[in-house]
């Protein structure tokens, strides 16, 4: 176990704290029309976006 890995594994498991406390239903608008979800669900869909596309830029400059 590297820090590097150490760090990383830590802040995904406060990112999943954080997530899965907000659980409350919020309305959402972006490009299509009004949605009521949970904030958790959310949360986990930008968070899993955002690892997406850190992980295909990090490869690709590589």
């Amino acid at each position: 176990m590297t820090p590097g890995r150490v760090t990383v594994l830590l802040l995904a498991v406060f990112a999943l704290t954080f997530i899965f406390q907000n659980t409350r239903p919020t309305r959402i608008r972006l490009l299509v029309p009004e949605v009521t979800m949970p904030l958790s669900t959310a949360l986990l869909v930008a968070a899993a976006i955002g690892s997406f596309l850190g992980a295909y830029f990090m490869r690709r400059t590589r």
